[in-house]
């Protein structure tokens, strides 16, 4: 098996070297300043977006220490240009991609001086994926050339092959490389950053099996990439009792990080206000719901797959009709068929984590939150005139305004009389707040070192209504996990959802009769995903919350 890893990674490298040339070439253009006539924001993007790139190392994304360091130049060129652009412009329209733009750099920067995950965090070098994500980008930290299984059918066909042994080529040289750039000592990151390896590999060996009947050297790609994986795996788990550090980013990081890379003008202790307050206003609103509904029959949950199936069409329909018949949303025809490809299937009582409990009860619920794929459908087809909010932003910028719509079109719904026949219904729609305000708020403690991982899946535990988090799943691991890996995204579901809120109510009294929820969404939805601070500039032309914040920096 050894000959066979050493031969494989021979062909790779000698294919890498073209890429290698391309990429570095790519660098060095981005680097150079560009003449004053070109020097615009599109420009500054494309230059930006080529830099952020890292070159080649071995076939693989280099993230070695000294390439971060040879770079620095480059990336203080950019910031120049930024800044000279920053300084004339007088358009709403670019001073919006401007922001947008720093915000960029400055996650780039905060990577490179606090979060480390290429030095931190094992999971980073996990770099197969088998979902799509139903955000703009895979959340938390990935490196580049992920494996995105998802996006191949099977069985491939030869050039379908082809492509795929060159993106599993990249996973030994990127594994080798993580042995000299894992150097911190948070101990839950690379505790669980062993356990996503794991599942790394159980995702090969999967995979194995799929193409057992395939070309040689898409076999050979496998089989080298879970032989890495294996031995990956056994290097972390040797080194992990040595481990014994904080895994959180600390108050202060965790402030810079928020308000100059996602933009949202709160510091860590006002989120905790605010996620504390939702935690309580969904408890009590569940109570109160609990006490309207009193006598009326309990939710059963679908008994087999065919019932489930029978409530998923009937709650598809009930929604896109509701929405379209009441005008309160931009209705397309596609919108019904998007919901369709993820009405999930039924799953016995004992695997069904938090989700799977509410969709079994009401698919209905957490059809409102999955209105992420409408947003990525449009992002498709109604691509922004902007090439700077045209796809997703770096760094999980895009969280706030994401995370926070679909947060919110839960609750809207409820008030808008979505469940009005339904009043049972009503009851889930608070207890999913609950837990995610539950989760957001145990990650804000994780992420102040004021608790350890086991403490803040506790906390999500008993602060999510009915028993529904259950600490025996997957999910709670990996939604902590996550929230570790990327501070701000525990709490963006519950301050994306506000921001939304608050702008929802500066909209309506601007302008007054002539407000509509469907108005509301056109106007949120043509700003782009972009952190909710940046669509309310882009609406109203106030733009004080982002120029305190660049003046903070």
């Amino acid at each position: 098996m050894k000959l066979v890893r050493e031969a494989c990674l021979w062909i790779f490298r000698c294919g890498a070297v073209a890429v290698a040339v391309v990429l570095t070439a790519g660098i060095a253009h981005a680097a150079a300043p560009a003449a004053s006539a070109a020097d615009t924001v599109a420009a500054l993007f494309a230059d930006w977006r080529a830099f952020e790139i890292p070159p080649s190392f071995e076939g693989a994304p280099d993230y070695r220490a000294a390439t971060f360091e040879r770079r620095r130049g480059g990336f203080a060129a950019l910031r120049a240009r930024l800044e000279r652009l920053a300084a004339t412009a007088t358009t709403t329209d670019a001073q919006v991609d401007l922001a947008l733009l720093r915000a960029e750099m400055n996650g780039y920067d905060f990577n490179l001086r606090v979060v480390q995950p290429w030095a931190r965090d094992p999971a980073f070098y996990a770099t197969v994926r088998t979902e799509q994500s139903d955000t703009p980008a895979h959340e938390g930290p990935n490196a580049h050339r992920l494996v995105e299984l998802w996006a191949y059918s099977f069985p491939l066909t030869a050039k379908d092959e082809a492509l795929l042994a060159a993106d599993l080529f990249t996973i030994p040289p990127f594994l080798q490389q993580a042995r000299q750039n894992l150097t911190g000592n948070a101990r839950d990151l690379w505790i669980t950053g062993a356990g996503t390896i794991q599942g790394q590999i159980a995702d090969l060996e999967e995979l194995q099996t799929k193409v057992a009947h395939g070309g040689k050297e898409l076999q050979a790609a496998v089989s080298v990439a879970l032989l890495e994986s294996l031995e990956f795996l056994s290097w972390l788990n040797e080194r992990a009792p040595s481990k014994t550090g904080p895994s959180g980013i600390g108050k202060e990081n965790y402030t810079w990080s928020q308000q100059h890379v996602h933009l949202l003008p709160l510091t860590w202790d006002e989120e905790v206000a605010i996620l504390k307050r939702e935690l309580a206003r969904a408890h009590a609103s569940l109570k109160l719901e609990e006490e309207r509904n009193r006598g009326l029959p309990e939710l059963t949950p679908a008994a087999d797959d065919a019932e489930y199936q029978r409530r998923a069409d009937r709650a598809i329909k009930k929604l896109v009709g509701f929405l379209g018949e009441r005008g309160l949303y931009p209705m397309h025809d596609w919108m019904d068929a998007e919901e369709r490809q993820r009405r999930g299937a039924f799953v016995p009582l004992e695997q069904r984590n938090f989700f799977a409990i509410a969709t079994h009860y009401e698919p209905l619920t957490l059809y409102t939150h999955s209105t992420h794929w409408w947003d990525l459908r449009r992002m498709r087809d109604e691509p922004h005139s902007s090439p700077v909010r045209r796809g997703p932003a770096l760094y999980n910028i895009w969280d706030g305004r994401s995370e926070g719509m679909a947060t919110c079109m839960e609750e809207l719904l409820l008030h808008a009389g979505l469940f009005d026949d339904e009043p049972r219904a009503r009851e889930i729609v608070w207890v999913m707040l609950a837990q995610r305000a539950a989760r957001g708020l145990a990650s804000l403690y994780l992420q102040a070192n004021m608790f350890d991982l086991a403490q803040a899946k506790a906390f999500q535990v008993e602060w999510t209504p009915r028993h529904w988090m259950r600490p025996d799943l997957d999910l709670l691991g990996f939604e902590q996990q996550l929230y570790l890996r990327q501070p701000g995204y525990g709490s963006s579901y519950i301050t994306g959802k506000v921001q939304l809120e608050d702008l929802m109510r500066e909209r309506a009294q601007a302008l007054g009769k002539d407000f509509t929820l469907k108005r509301w969404f056109e106007e949120v939805y043509s700003a782009g995903i972009i952190p909710v601070a940046l669509i309310r500039w882009q609406l109203t032309g106030k733009g004080e919350e982002i120029g305190a914040l660049v003046a903070r920096e």
